[in-house]
C-alpha cells in the first residue's frame, strides 16, 4: 500500500526516461529567443530627434516606448475605450524599430515607404514568434495604431505626442548633463 501511494505521487525509479521536449518546443523556444534579442535592440537604439539635436545620453526606443506604457496604464478609465489595449498597444506601436531604426519626416522616405519597412520587419519578428495568436495580437495591435482604427489607436497616437512633448521639456531643462529645473 505505500508502494501504491509513492509511486502515485513520485516517477518511478525504473523504466523509461520521461519523453524529451520535442524539436517543435525547442524550435518555438528559439524562435523566441531571435525574436527577443531583435526587441533587445530596441533598448540600445537611440531616438533619432534626440541624437539630431545632439542631446547627450538621449533616450531609447524601449525608453519611448516603456514610458508610454506606463501613460496608458495611469491612464484614467474613459468609456468605450479598453485600457489594456492601449498598454499592450503602447508596448508594441515602435516594435518593428527594432529593425528599420527610428525613422523620422527628415529622412527622406516617404509616409508609404516608411509603413513599407516597418510592415516586412513587423511581420519578420511575427514569424520569428510562429505566427501563433500572441504574433497575431501583436501585429493586430500594431496596424490597428498604424492606421488609427479604433479610440485606443488614437489614445494612442495622443500619448505618443504627449511622451514626446514631456521628453523634451526634460531634455530641455538639461545643460551638460545636469538637471537644471
Amino acid at each position: 500500500m505505500a508502494t501504491e501511494e509513492a509511486s502515485s505521487s513520485s516517477p518511478p525509479l525504473h523504466g523509461n526516461p520521461p519523453p524529451l521536449p520535442s524539436t517543435d518546443i525547442a524550435a518555438s523556444a528559439s524562435s523566441a529567443i531571435d525574436f527577443l534579442t531583435l526587441c533587445h535592440r530596441l533598448k540600445t537604439t537611440k531616438r533619432t530627434g534626440w541624437v539630431q539635436r545632439s542631446v547627450k545620453d538621449p533616450e531609447s526606443i524601449a525608453d519611448h516606448m516603456y514610458r508610454m506604457g506606463i501613460m496608458a496604464l495611469i491612464s484614467s478609465d474613459i468609456p468605450g475605450v479598453n485600457r489594456d489595449k492601449c498598454i499592450k498597444m503602447a508596448i508594441v506601436h515602435d516594435i518593428a524599430e527594432a529593425i528599420v531604426g527610428d525613422i523620422t519626416p527628415y529622412d527622406g522616405i516617404s509616409k508609404s515607404e516608411k509603413l513599407r519597412r516597418e510592415q516586412e520587419a513587423l511581420d519578420h519578428m511575427c514569424k520569428l514568434l510562429g505566427g501563433g495568436s500572441r504574433a497575431q495580437e501583436i501585429s493586430e495591435l500594431w496596424m490597428d495604431y498604424e492606421n488609427n482604427s479604433s479610440p485606443e489607436a488614437k489614445i494612442v497616437k495622443d500619448l505618443d505626442k504627449v511622451g514626446i512633448f514631456l521628453a523634451d521639456c526634460y531634455w530641455d531643462v538639461r545643460v551638460d548633463n545636469e538637471v537644471i529645473a
